[in-house]
């Protein structure tokens, strides 16, 4: 551990763009305690999303690269103290809290130069994952890992009952590129405070997110070698062989439904615990009885504010026919008001998509829909005044088939979708009509009418009048093809352990 007080001294090493912001962050992986390129010094480009240009490099990390960061994780679990010692892991883990805090405004730059997050909008993917982190250091601190629940009748007699919780193991981690310092963050700090090793893959598209964290940690806390790694690529065999280790007990991963398939393939021939939140295809029910001038503007914002690349998104806007026009027009107003443009913009809340690979995918559904027979209301295409960046309209596209791709397909862009319905067990139909089950929200004037349709949506979780469901301490995750587990509260912090249950005298 280094002392390392402000970030002008931590960004002595890449120089920042003083006129965009635009920041390149650190090249090197943390394996085993050391920061470090690959052999053969291989590097690939991080592209900025709003200009299309090469601002940085990341090491190219390797199959054996990722060997050796879990076979240090392994050794760390199995012969070092951190599984043990809860209060040494609350000491390191208030020490990186501190740590980012210190460099948020770097991580911030980070954050925009290689995801194009608008920097308006950044909160979230800075100030709040780094709340978390001394947000489980103090849970994990106080979490009650042996718990004696009395004495109980057992098949020969009674016996005491204590319940023991042990961490899993070596917990490989494998992040998305949508919202990286946030899903790095917590994929890994619960697991960490839990007792667990970690072995942290990011996104090949947001490498600097991985491997700033992997920096904070090796320079200013006392995380001893091989507790956290990092092992940036951009090799897909290097993910997929985390995945199949037999050497790592436990895959958490976030992303597309289909990569998680292929990892729960990996995983199971050494029957790893696996925790997914994958893709989502959420439905906003609007109610007859709806203010649609309050509900409907939020919706368009919440698609457009990430450039809908958001898995929890409400892409669907289930209306009632009785008010299906009044509530298009209200949604094209708000989706034509959206400001688009540079992410350095105070005054944008939606910026580019994450590549030209993933912008021509989200056009080419919006062309599906069309040729489905959907209405396109305005967007669909590119912004003329933004010929430079992977920049989308804000499209809405009506008269949706329930049955059709554009209303079945994950979107991962700024589109909604509308789809009319005559009552209420008819939008409840079509709101389930889903392989995904993440996330949902319903809107109405009466909150128990509301409360009524939540619980009959097969999706893991449910928004209610705006009162969004998403926060530290409640469960978050997804039913059917939309994951396995849960994230946050009390639910989250145990996925990352074992139970032991013990009978003995009492």
């Amino acid at each position: 551990m280094t002392d390392t007080d402000t970030d002008t001294q931590t960004d002595t090493g890449p120089a920042a763009d003083a006129g965009t912001g635009i920041l390149a962050g650190e090249q090197r992986m943390l394996i085993d305690g050391e920061l470090r390129h690959t052999g053969s010094g291989a590097l690939f480009d991080v592209v900025h999303p709003g200009n299309e240009q090469v601002i940085g490099q990341a090491t190219d990390g390797t199959v054996a690269d990722m060997e050796q960061a879990i076979g240090a994780a392994r050794r760390a679990f199995d012969t070092g103290r951190w599984a043990t010692d809860v209060e040494f892991r609350h000491h390191c883990l208030m020490q990186l809290h501190a740590a980012l805090d210190r460099h948020k405004e770097r991580l911030r730059r980070i954050v925009v130069s290689e995801v194009g997050c608008p920097v308006s909008v950044t909160g979230s993917q800075v100030e709040d994952p780094i709340d978390e982190v001394r947000h489980w250091a103090q849970y994990g601190l106080d979490f009650a890992y042996l718990q004696d629940t009395g004495v109980h009748k057992a098949v020969m007699g009674t016996a005491r009952r204590t319940l023991q919780f042990d961490p899993v193991g070596v917990v490989g981690a494998i992040t998305p590129w949508n919202v990286p310092l946030y899903l790095n963050i917590a994929e890994s700090t619960p697991a960490l405070m839990a007792g667990n090793t970690v072995v942290l893959k990011p996104a090949q598209l947001t490498p600097w997110s991985g491997t700033e964290l992997g920096r904070i940690v090796a320079e200013e806390t006392d995380i001893p070698a091989g507790v956290f790694n990092v092992v940036c690529s951009n090799a897909n065999e290097v993910g997929a062989a985390l995945s199949a280790d037999p050497r790592v007990d436990m895959v958490t991963f976030t992303g597309s439904t289909a990569t998680g398939r292929a990892i729960l393939a990996a995983a199971a021939p050494t029957v790893k615990k696996t925790m997914m939140e994958l893709g989502g295809k959420s439905a906003h029910v609007v109610l007859d009885d709806a203010k649609l001038e309050k509900c409907l503007p939020m919706a368009a914002m919440v698609a457009c504010v990430m450039s809908g690349q958001a898995c929890i998104m409400a892409s669907r806007i289930l209306l009632p026919r009785s008010r299906y026009d009044e509530g298009i027009d209200i949604l094209r107003a708000a989706m034509e008001a959206t400001p688009v443009g540079d992410p350095w913009d105070p005054g944008v809340m939606q910026g580019p998509q994450i590549s030209e690979t993933q912008r021509q995918k989200v056009l080419g559904l919006v062309a599906s829909g069309i040729e489905s027979g959907a209405r396109l209301v305005t967007g669909g295409g590119i912004p003329e005044n933004l010929p430079v960046g992977y920049f989308t309209q804000p499209t809405l596209l009506a008269d949706v088939d329930p049955d059709s791709r554009i209303a079945q397909e994950e979107i991962f862009g700024p589109v909604l979708t509308v789809i009319p319905y005559d009552t209420d067990d008819e939008a409840v139909a079509i709101a389930n009509n889903s392989i995904y089950g993440l996330s949902g929200e319903v809107s109405s004037a009466d909150p128990d009418r509301a409360f009524g349709i939540a619980r009959r949506l097969r999706t893991g979780n449910v928004t209610v009048n705006g009162r969004s469901h998403f926060g530290i301490t409640s469960p978050f995750g997804g039913t059917k093809q939309s994951g396995l587990g849960r994230r946050n509260g009390d639910e989250g912090f145990r996925e990352y352990l074992e139970l032991k249950t013990i009978g003995h005298p009492g």
